[in-house]
């Protein structure tokens, strides 16, 4: 998976937790919307860290893929 729709997903998903854990306040029989708001939150920052990690590692990509491009 690409680096960059890493990061937009875990942004994505960490928004939707805190939406559940902060905004919404609607009861559902056996969840617990706000735990749930709270993994995702977790989630999110973990795949965050590494799309981020995958970005910005040592290795340069491009010349991986085509050693005579350089």
């Amino acid at each position: 998976m690409l680096p960059s729709v890493t990061i937009g997903v875990a942004i994505f998903i960490g928004a939707v937790g805190a939406i559940l854990r902060f905004a919404v306040t609607g009861q559902v029989s056996g969840i617990d919307i706000q735990t749930v708001g709270t993994i995702l939150i977790i989630a999110g920052v973990v795949g965050l860290i590494a799309g981020l990690a995958l970005e910005f590692s040592g290795r340069d990509r491009a010349r991986d893929r085509d050693p005579g491009a350089y």
